[in-house]
């Protein structure tokens, strides 16, 4: 973090956000390897337990969607480790981490259990995150 003139305590609280962002660094990593250690998991026990190697659609998607779970972790963590490099929040990443968020889902949704004004909402979201992405990423490449 810049150190600003003759400002000691507002420069310590940044190294006390600093450090506490290396925390978050750690936890995450921490979360994703105890993910991935949950998809195996249920991965071997879908293997394992009779009929043996066979999935319903409802097992697939549980599936799918704790691989996209762990997807999302790492885009996180991407977040974490460059705002730690430079300080700043890449809007354009946060968008992106979104938009595989409200992918994920809408992947595992079940759409016998959610009425279609959640639909309709959840399209909107991703019309808005994707419109959103496409500008800020037009922008940058201008």
């Amino acid at each position: 973090m810049e150190k600003i003139e003759r400002e000691p305590l507002i420069n310590k609280l940044g190294q006390v956000i600093h450090y506490a962002v290396r925390v978050l660094a750690i936890l995450m990593t921490l979360v994703i390897l105890w993910s991935v250690v949950d998809v195996g998991r249920v991965l071997l026990i879908e293997i394992i337990t009779p009929p043996y190697g066979l999935m319903d659609m409802k097992d697939i998607l549980t599936i799918f969607g704790s691989f996209l779970a762990v997807l999302i972790a790492i885009e996180i963590f991407q977040n974490i480790t460059i705002y730690l490099k430079e300080e700043v929040i890449h809007v354009q990443i946060v968008i992106a981490t979104a938009l595989m968020a409200i992918s994920r889902k809408i992947i595992v949704l079940d759409f016998k259990e959610v009425g279609p004004e959640y639909v309709w909402a959840s399209a909107a979201v991703i019309i808005a995150l994707g419109v959103t992405y496409w500008l800020v990423s037009s922008k940058r490449a201008h």
